[in-house]
């Protein structure tokens, strides 16, 4: 991309495409794919030496470019970030309701901030598996809503707005008996399928809402699930165009699922996924083991995940001196907990990229009374004990149905993103 505004229309179409984390991955494979890439079954030989390949495996992605003059010694350089974002997900016996209402049952996925999904049309998105084990995306139009209660009805709502996780979070998506409806039936046939062909799906309710550039001098980016496809989309832009470098260390886009749920399955950062790829692609250079701490030693893993700006209303939240701003510049995450992986070393790694892309930068620090999430940084650096720096864009309104950014900063977390590909 040439600009900030290229970026991050471009952006706006990705996170568009990726209702889910398994879309978010088909996209990205098929961007791949017009690069260029080749994509690799786990269970087959893979190609040895340069290459520019990827791998899909459920809702995450891991792409990388071996360069020309690799060696069995030549260390990683590694995007970590995630493909999933807070939401809710399609419960088995997924038809319900009640009062002449039909209603999804859906389950409550991550963190999401519940009031900012009312009053919106949501659809659902995700993969229908088959009897035999054949997968089948399916996206919606439309079709969901969880409304709110009118005012008239709760005259207390502005002072205190209670909802129920059980109680309140059923989206209604048409009227008539529950026992006559099936939802799974109307997802399966988008697909061409009958709801007896279902064994299994994963199916989630996403915002429909395209994104979209605001503001006074057009400085404001608003769209659902910029945690974190803001840098997945960073990562495949930097890693694309380094496709086909002749020397440099290996880039890798690590673009895992389920972050938002603590990582833990076989496609998350706390699984073994990458440290299987990184192992193949040393094995394709003629490794050892002692090779391969080798270069392992001598590799970085930059962790991209979306952190806090500072809010206008709410600065008592925030640490009182530092205080982030959307088109700052991307963030450096720092927890003295180890929340965030970075570290001195990392630090000036990241201060030493970003001076060299001419790109500014923020510090992200919590208030000592405000503890702060995590992210795949520290899973990835006591998998691996490669060194890792906690990075990313702010947000306003993390978490919420319709998140906000700078139309500066996703582009620049780009550009420090290719930079660090290529030294």
């Amino acid at each position: 991309m040439t600009s900030a505004v290229d970026h991050i229309t471009d952006l706006g179409s990705y996170i568009g495409a990726s209702p889910s984390s398994f879309h978010a991955v088909q996209e990205a494979a098929r961007r791949l794919d017009a690069a260029g890439f080749t994509r690799l079954d786990e269970a087959t030989q893979w190609p040895q030496g340069a290459g520019n390949r990827y791998i899909v495996r459920d809702g995450a992605l891991i792409a990388w470019v071996v360069p020309e003059s690799a060696t069995a010694t030549t260390g990683f350089h590694i995007l970590g970030a995630h493909t999933d974002s807070p939401s809710f997900k399609l419960k088995p016996k997924a038809t319900i309701g009640r009062n002449g209402w039909l209603q999804a049952g859906v389950e409550v996925y991550g963190g999401p901030l519940l009031n900012s999904w009312l009053d919106r049309e949501l659809c659902l998105a995700g993969r229908l598996v088959t009897l035999d084990g054949e997968e089948h995306l399916v996206a919606t139009g439309p079709m969901l809503r969880f409304p709110q209660l009118a005012i008239h009805l709760d005259r207390q709502v502005n002072d205190s707005l209670k909802l129920d996780k059980q109680q309140h979070m059923n989206p209604i998506w048409g009227i008539g008996d529950p026992s006559e409806a099936d939802l799974l039936g109307l997802l399966a046939g988008e697909t061409g399928l009958c709801a007896e062909d279902i064994g299994g799906y994963d199916v989630v309710v996403a915002d429909t809402q395209e994104g979209r550039i605001f503001g006074a001098e057009d400085e404001f980016f608003a769209a659902g699930r910029m945690d974190n496809l803001s840098s997945v989309h960073a990562g495949l832009e930097a890693l694309v165009s380094v496709a086909g470098a002749k020397d440099g260390p290996i880039a890798v886009l690590a673009a895992f699922d389920h972050e938002e749920i603590g990582s833990a399955s076989r496609s998350g950062a706390a699984g073994p996924i990458l440290e299987d790829v990184l192992h193949r692609i040393s094995d394709g250079l003629d490794a050892g083991s002692s090779d391969r701490l080798r270069a392992f030693a001598d590799s970085v893993c930059v962790s991209a995940d979306a952190g806090h700006a500072v809010h206008p209303n709410y600065s008592d939240r925030h640490d009182p001196a530092n205080h982030p701003l959307l088109n700052g510049g991307p963030l450096l995450k720092i927890n003295a907990n180890q929340r965030y992986a970075t570290d001195a070393q990392g630090a000036a790694l990241w201060a030493r990229l970003c001076r060299d892309a001419e790109v500014p930068y923020q510090e992200f620090v919590s208030n000592n009374v405000m503890p702060c999430g995590s992210t795949i940084g520290p899973l990835t650096a006591t998998r691996l004990g490669i060194r890792t720096v906690d990075v990313g864009i702010a947000l306003l309104s993390m978490h919420s149905a319709r998140e906000l950014c700078g139309v500066q900063d996703p582009f620049r977390l780009s550009t420090v993103v290719q930079r660090f590909f290529t030294e």
